[in-house]
């Protein structure tokens, strides 16, 4: 092949290369940390082990925000304690007013993102004025709004499968001011069902904040 045509194939195949999304951390703003270090004696099996520092910035594409800021929270049976709207309303800190406490045994809440999004990251506040374990974690993303059909769970710790959602191998941890950031992969959707089954203190479930960062769907 000669030369000239030579380059210009290769120029043509550098600039019919998709674009490189640009990446940037996500500004995730903490609350005040209610309980210094991360107590070890708690008897729950599969539990992550303390990171020992700040956990490290989550990169996502540019432009990524927490769509499920104000949208409206639906739950299984009505909270016992403090109004849905309460777990997108962008309020992290842990005080006796900021936390929804939903009944014991096997509950849910469902975000409704009023739109389809590419969803890179969601985050977790469930109670952190004290050290406590949440368990039978499930997180899952649908369009269908009743969780029958479209289905893909991102995060799943129900190590006994003791929801019915299938055996989770995610691990359990330990409820901090950081909350848990869990890595969506960039998986499509317009509904976050979050399920619990009571925690280590007590047989309840319990939400102060949840955010789900993405960017709609063209």
């Amino acid at each position: 092949m000669p030369k000239k045509k030579f380059y210009i194939v290769i120029l043509l195949s550098i600039f019919s290369l998709p674009a490189v999304a640009q990446m940037e951390p996500l500004d995730i703003s903490l609350p005040q940390p209610m309980f210094v270090g991360t107590p070890s004696n708690f008897a729950v099996e599969n539990l992550e082990e303390p990171l020992g520092e700040a956990r490290p910035p989550f990169l996502a594409p540019f432009g990524t925000e927490n769509v499920a800021l104000e949208k409206a929270v639906t739950s299984s049976f009505e909270p016992r304690i403090g109004e849905l709207w309460r777990i997108t309303d962008g309020y992290k800190e842990a005080t006796s007013y900021s936390f929804v406490e939903l009944g014991g045994g096997h509950q849910y809440i469902t975000i409704d993102l009023e739109d389809i999004y590419t969803i890179y990251a969601i985050t977790i506040w469930h109670y952190h004025m004290s050290a406590r374990v949440y368990l039978d974690m499930v997180v899952q993303v649908s369009d269908d709004p009743d969780f029958i059909m479209d289905i893909k769970t991102v995060f799943n710790n129900d190590t006994d499968n003791s929801l019915g959602l299938g055996v989770g191998e995610d691990f359990n941890y330990v409820e901090t001011f950081e909350g848990k950031l869990i890595d969506a992969k960039g998986i499509t959707g317009r509904y976050v069902r979050l399920h619990g089954n009571g925690n280590t203190d007590n047989e309840f479930n319990h939400y102060i904040e949840v955010g789900v960062y993405g960017k709609a769907v063209n």
